[in-house]
C-alpha cells in the first residue's frame, strides 16, 4: 500500500475520474476539517482504489490511480446486539483497527431484539458509521457491514470461532470471531464449536469485539508473534 500519510484528508467518491462529494461530505470537510481551496486530499472509491486530488469548487484529480491489494486473510468480527448506541461505537472502532467485515448477530440470550424495520434502519446507520470511520482512519476499503443474521448463519462460514473463556489464543487460522451477548453463549450455541480466548478478564461485549479485532488485525500486520516465548 502506498503511504497516504501527509497527503491530506480522505474522501470517498463514486468516480475517481470525475469526483463529486455529497453535500454532507463537503460540509464536513469545510466546517470540521477546515479544508480550503488548493489543499491536498486523497479520493478513494472505497474498494481499494485511490489517487491524490486538490480541493476546490470542483475536486481536481492530480495523481495517478493506485490500488491497494485486498488484505489476506479477511478479518471478520460478529457481535450479538447490545443496547443504546454501543453498536455504532463497535462498528466505528472495528473499522478504525482494520476489520474487513462486521456482522450483527441474533443470539439465544440476546436482550436486544430488532424487528425487520428496525434492523434495516440500523443496518443503514451502521454502514454510514463505517464509511465515516474509514475516511477518518484513511482506509481505502470500507468494511462490509452485514445484515442482522442468526448465529447459525454466521457459524456456517469457514474459520469461525466463538469468543469464550478457556478458548485457544487468537490466530489467523480462525479469522472470524463472534462475540456473544452479555449473558454469554448458551450450551447449545457453544457445543462443538471452536472457541477463542480474549484474555483472563470479563469484558463488556463492545470491549470484546474491539479486542478481537485488534488481535486479528495485529496478527495479520505482523505486529506481534502468535506464539510469544
Amino acid at each position: 500500500m502506498a503511504p497516504l500519510r501527509g497527503r491530506g484528508p480522505l474522501a470517498f467518491v463514486d468516480d475517481l475520474e470525475r469526483p463529486q462529494l455529497s453535500d454532507d461530505d463537503r460540509h464536513h470537510f469545510v466546517r470540521v476539517r477546515r479544508v480550503r481551496g488548493g489543499d491536498d486530499l486523497v479520493i478513494s472509491d472505497g474498494q481499494g482504489r485511490w489517487r491524490t486530488a486538490r480541493w476546490g469548487d470542483r475536486i481536481e484529480p492530480v495523481g495517478e490511480v493506485h490500488e491497494d491489494p485486498e488484505p489476506a486473510p479477511l478479518v471478520t468480527v460478529g457481535f450479538a446486539l447490545v443496547k443504546g448506541e454501543r453498536p455504532e461505537w463497535i462498528v466505528q472502532k472495528l473499522t478504525e483497527v482494520g476489520v474487513d467485515r462486521i456482522v450483527p448477530l441474533r443470539a439465544a440470550r440476546s436482550v436486544v431484539r430488532w424487528d425487520r424495520r428496525k434492523a434495516e434502519a440500523n443496518r443503514d446507520r451502521l454502514r454510514r458509521v463505517a464509511r465515516g470511520a474509514a475516511m477518518q482512519a484513511h482506509r481505502t476499503r470500507v468494511p462490509v457491514v452485514d445484515d442482522l443474521v442468526d448465529l447459525d448463519v454466521a457459524l456456517g462460514a469457514p474459520g469461525v470461532g466463538l469468543a469464550d473463556f478457556g478458548g485457544d489464543a487468537p490466530t489467523l487460522a480462525t479469522p472470524t470471531v463472534l462475540i456473544g451477548p452479555e449473558g454469554g453463549w448458551s450450551d447449545e450455541e457453544r457445543a462443538g464449536r471452536a472457541t477463542v480466548s480474549l484474555g483472563p478478564t470479563v469484558l463488556r461485549a463492545e470491549t470484546a469485539a474491539v479486542a478481537a479485532g485488534v488481535a486479528l488485525c495485529g496478527l495479520r500486520a505482523h505486529l506481534f508473534s502468535p506464539n510469544p516465548h
